[in-house]
């Protein structure tokens, strides 16, 4: 008898172990019986994270997780209203909502079948999207009406930015907007995934219309570009005209000013000089004599044609300045 119950313990202990699984953090598990998922009233039985129990030998467990997954497009080609090609890079975020529909739908829980069935809805709708804008609208996001002047008047020049925001009313930020809401229902009713985020990381352009696109932004950065010199000229001739103005004003009341100050110096001069004068004659006109002979006799190789009896040598002829008959 105590043969047999070393046996029977083995055994259940086996069969205890084997009817017990552990969900763990992160996951979500389901019990297949005989290649059904359990339910209860046709909604698919799913354990929390935990420690359960199942049926042994008759059912095995399938987790899944729960998390939110990151699925990274592949580059494709895209079509735009203008008949221009774009490659677009993109990237999905999903998660399981509803277990047991995504278990039946991508033949038992494989998440390579889920990912190329939820892009493939992606795709479709985020072409419609780009076949319907034109370059300039999908590469650039919304206009910021914060960046724009509140008025613009003939002597304020608009910014760059400014510019362009005013030329192009960007939809990238739409278009994946409507991406995001056009797939979130099929996908939840289809798959049973709910899409959490959609995004475009990278728009580029074919190799063989590159070219012929940045040449003609150039052009069009060259020509706003003439436009602003041409507006900076304007004002630089505008702003040089007053300079000129402002100093021709400055010299003229500088030049007003020292004509009267010399007018005035002048007129103080020759009323000490002639108050000199009425004072002593007789020295004023000696005085005046010796300056003159200093002068004209300063350099030894001068010749001076006078008549010796003239008034010039009144002072040389007689020592009391009388002119000699």
């Amino acid at each position: 008898m105590r043969k047999l119950m070393i046996p029977v313990l083995v055994v259940a202990l086996a069969l205890l172990l084997m009817s017990l699984f552990v969900v763990q953090e992160g996951e979500r598990g389901m019990v297949i019986r005989f290649g059904r998922v359990l339910d209860d009233n046709g909604v698919s039985r799913i354990y929390e994270p935990g420690l359960h129990f199942k049926m042994p030998l008759f059912d095995r467990v399938k987790t899944l997780d729960a998390r939110i997954q990151t699925m990274e497009g592949r580059t494709d080609r895209f079509v735009t209203s203008e008949k221009k090609d774009v490659l677009i890079d993109t990237y999905v975020k999903w998660r399981i909502s509803d277990f047991g529909r995504f278990y039946l739908t991508t033949g038992g829980g494989n998440n390579l079948t889920a990912e190329a069935l939820l892009e493939r809805k992606v795709m479709d709708v985020l072409r419609s999207e780009i076949g319907a804008r034109e370059i300039k609208q999908i590469v650039s996001g919304p206009r910021n009406q914060d960046v724009l002047p509140d008025s613009l008047d003939d002597e304020e020049v608009a910014t760059e930015a400014a510019l362009q925001a005013l030329e192009i009313d960007g939809e990238r930020d739409k278009i994946m907007e409507n991406v995001l809401e056009g797939t979130t229902d099929s996908a939840l009713a289809d798959l049973g995934v709910e899409i959490v985020d959609f995004r475009m990381k990278k728009i580029n352009l074919p190799d063989e219309i590159s070219e012929s696109i940045y040449r003609r932004m150039r052009a069009e950065r060259e020509s706003v570009a003439r436009r602003h010199r041409s507006q900076g000229r304007e004002k630089a001739e505008v702003i040089r005209a007053q300079a000129e103005l402002e100093v021709a004003k400055v010299l003229a009341e500088a030049d007003r000013t020292a004509r009267v100050t010399r007018g005035q110096a002048d007129a103080e001069a020759a009323k000490i000089y002639s108050d000199a004068y009425s004072k002593d004659p007789e020295f004023f006109g000696f005085l005046r004599s010796l300056n003159a002979y200093e002068k004209s006799f300063s350099d030894k190789s001068d010749i001076l044609v006078l008549d010796p009896k003239s008034d010039f040598f009144q002072y040389m002829n007689n020592a009391n300045g009388a002119v000699q008959n």
